[in-house]
């Protein structure tokens, strides 16, 4: 299957030690990809541009939401764009995981498919990261409404409706909340996707600390609740 029409959306903060082969690596099944460099302060960008994929930069840090607001709008300036997917630059996620959620935007029957990682045997995700993950679906209405299990994971494939209404305004990690918002809020069709996160040491040590975690669930609530 060709993927002339498809976007990577990589928001980057200093993951010079690998993000050169991430996107050597997804470039060899998707031909389009640009990466938000979102003010690292190592070679983060010297290694996206040896790897080729399409560099935008922020000058300063802004935070994961705005560095993806701003690949998004990129990308949908690109001509034939017609789907986009939003990709960690840990290492995390798998392009086969990319490969199955778009077959089933091709099919037409959803607008956004996001991964979830709470299948089969969750024994791989690190035991405080499950409990936050868990308490946010918890507590979380809007989740619940949707069916969603795995509030906070990052990938996500989506076709040009969902790029062209997405306006994400949160710019810390607070937008995966309002993502969820905006499936509601303009009635996209959503899906699952059961997706393999791989944990390695680094992407552990970059993941999110606890307290930013808890940060998580109590925005998370105070958005659901202030929406009821």
């Amino acid at each position: 299957m060709a993927y002339d029409d498809t976007w990577l959306i990589v928001p980057v903060y200093n993951e010079g030690p690998v993000v050169e082969g991430l996107v050597r690596d997804a470039l060899q099944t998707f031909p389009n990809i640009v990466c938000v460099d979102d003010g690292s302060q190592d070679e983060s960008a010297e290694c996206i541009l040896r790897a080729g994929a399409h560099l935008v930069r922020h000058p300063v840090n802004l935070g994961q939401g705005a560095a993806l607001q701003t690949g998004i709008e990129y990308a949908r300036r690109q001509p034939g764009a017609r789907y986009f997917v939003t990709f960690d630059a840990d290492g995390q996620h798998q392009v086969v995981d990319v490969q199955r959620m778009l077959v089933r935007l091709r099919d037409g029957e959803v607008d956004i498919v996001v991964g979830t990682r709470f299948h089969d045997s969750t024994r791989h995700i690190p035991l405080t990261k499950r409990i936050l993950l868990r308490t946010v679906v918890m507590l979380s209405p809007r989740l619940r409404m949707l069916d969603l299990t795995d509030a906070h994971n990052g990938l996500r494939a989506f076709n040009r409706t969902v790029a062209d209404q997405m306006n994400i305004t949160h710019n810390g990690m607070g937008h995966a909340s309002e993502i969820i918002d905006m499936v509601r809020r303009h009635s996209w069709r959503i899906a699952e996707e059961p997706v393999t996160i791989l944990y390695t040491e680094y992407s552990k040590a970059k993941g999110q600390s606890v307290v930013n975690g808890v940060n998580i669930v109590f925005e998370s609530v105070l958005r659901s609740g202030s929406r009821r």
